[in-house]
């Protein structure tokens, strides 16, 4: 039998490699704790909930405020396979970079089958967009705003650092500090194969202008990479890929799996100003 993708002859092969729920102890207490996290912050932080960003009613995002004006900005993208989730489940990624006077911004977009992949690469480059002119009168820093994405979220961070910032936007050629990508997906294909296909509709054109692995440019951007180090070999490998092209297009990245950690805790580091993921968007963004 022929190969589907790689050395995978099967759908299921490919399911268990990117079933992220198959590879917890129990699925549902890792989305309790992004939901009572982030009831958490929301209750704790001062923040400002669904401000617009695009024409639609789900382009909305949630602004974290520092203390201090003139604050370092994290803008975060969530995961879900493009198909789930709001940005409501991961206000919590604003706990530990609120101790580190940053602010946060948290970024809801439609999804699958709603819309396309396309589409959902669209609003995220345009909310990026809307946080490097409009986050200074929310007292961020419109210099030092880093960009951060979790699974489809880290896809999307990868399609946003692909982004002609100048031509397409108006704004500087590279207008992100740092970018953090965690457990992402950079090569569409398998996807095809999976469990996911019919909601988020892969074909041959998806694929081509959707996967960042084979169109990275020259970026001044430096990058962090990491995944859970008790994930599939496939997001492992995905990872490292993208490290690899990304390096090999000249420009800066880190690769940094998390011992012990799987798909849903490898963003419990944001919820914690010691982490690993918070102390390196501190020193990457520091003065």
């Amino acid at each position: 039998m022929p190969p589907l993708y790689r050395d995978f002859t099967s759908h299921a092969q490919i399911d268990e490699q990117y079933g992220t729920q198959r590879w917890v102890a129990d699925p549902a207490a890792e989305a309790r704790h992004f939901v009572e996290r982030s009831a958490l912050a929301r209750a704790r932080l001062r923040c400002t909930l669904d401000v617009p960003f695009g024409p639609t009613v789900d382009e909305t995002l949630d602004i974290f405020h520092a203390d201090k004006a003139g604050s370092p900005v994290f803008v975060f993208i969530h995961g879900g396979y493009w198909r789930a989730n709001t940005s409501k489940e991961f206000s919590c990624v604003a706990l530990g970079l609120q101790d580190l006077g940053f602010t946060t911004v948290v970024v809801n977009y439609s999804l699958c089958p709603k819309v396309s992949i396309d589409e959902i690469t669209r609003q995220t480059r345009a909310a990026v967009a809307w946080v490097a002119r409009n986050i200074e009168s929310h007292g961020g820093d419109p210099r030092r705003i880093a960009l951060g994405g979790h699974s489809a979220g880290g896809h999307l961070v990868a399609m946003c650092l692909q982004t002609e910032w100048a031509e397409e936007y108006g704004l500087a050629r590279d207008p992100l500090a740092a970018a953090v990508l965690v457990s992402g997906i950079y090569d569409l294909q398998p996807l095809r194969y999976s469990y996911l296909q019919p909601q988020i509709q892969l074909d041959d054109g998806v694929i081509r202008r959707n996967s960042p692995l084979f169109t990275v440019r020259s970026c001044a951007t430096p990058a962090l990479i990491t995944w859970g180090g008790a994930e599939s070999d496939e997001f492992a490998r995905q990872s490292d890929s993208f490290h690899t092209a990304w390096q090999g297009a000249g420009n800066r990245s880190e690769l940094a799996p998390q011992a012990g950690a799987h798909h849903f805790s490898a963003i419990h580091g944001f919820e914690h100003p010691s982490s690993q993921l918070c102390q390196w968007l501190a020193r990457t963004l520091s003065d």
